[in-house]
């Protein structure tokens, strides 16, 4: 990417679709119903962000609660919620400032430091959930915190490393727009 420059259309890209897989990872930790699971047989407990699902045996009925009904259900909810909103606001921005021909590179670093906000309100929520629902939510038999919450934490190591991204990618602003002479290893003689 430093090669050809952020004008080379392929590389141009590249980090505003690592954002937008992010988004995406986001949407289905938010919605998803994997937060936390029974492991073994009788699957009497699943959980999402939002609400806690018990069924007394494996053949009998569902019955659902919301966490929002728990002080800590809504500030999880509501830090994760506001790490990801930030997250969205980051792959518009970064969308904008790609497809602007002559590229702001502050502007840039600046999408890099709220991507570092962004990381820091979802890794609350996603501390915030398993220790107050452990503590506070009785549960019975082993349970896992399972594949949607995999993906709220893939979302926030996306953060964090695309943070890095784009706030070390105005250092080499010169070699990006071409302003650097090439070195030359052969000399004639």
């Amino acid at each position: 990417m430093v090669k050809y420059g952020l004008d080379y259309t392929r590389c141009r890209w590249i980090l505003p679709l690592l954002l937008g897989i992010g988004v995406i990872f986001g949407i289905i930790a938010l919605a998803g119903w994997g937060w936390l699971e029974s492991q073994t047989l009788p699957y009497v407990l699943q959980a999402s962000l939002w609400q806690i699902c018990r069924r007394p045996d494996q053949g009998g009925q569902w019955s659902c609660e919301s966490l929002m009904g728990y002080a800590w259900g809504r500030a999880a909810a509501a830090t994760y919620l506001v790490g990801f909103l930030l997250l969205v606001i980051c792959f518009a921005l970064a969308i904008i400032a790609f497809a602007i021909d002559t590229l702001r590179f502050n502007f840039i670093r600046g999408i890099g430091g709220l991507l570092f906000v962004a990381a820091v309100f979802s890794i609350m929520g996603l501390v915030i959930y398993p220790v107050k629902f452990s503590s506070e939510v009785e549960m019975t038999g082993i349970n896992m915190f399972s594949w949607a919450y995999g993906f709220g934490w893939t979302t926030a190591i996306m953060e964090i490393c695309l943070g890095f991204f784009f706030c070390c990618l105005p250092n080499y602003e010169d070699q990006i727009l071409g302003n650097v002479k090439p070195t030359y290893f052969y000399s004639s003689p």
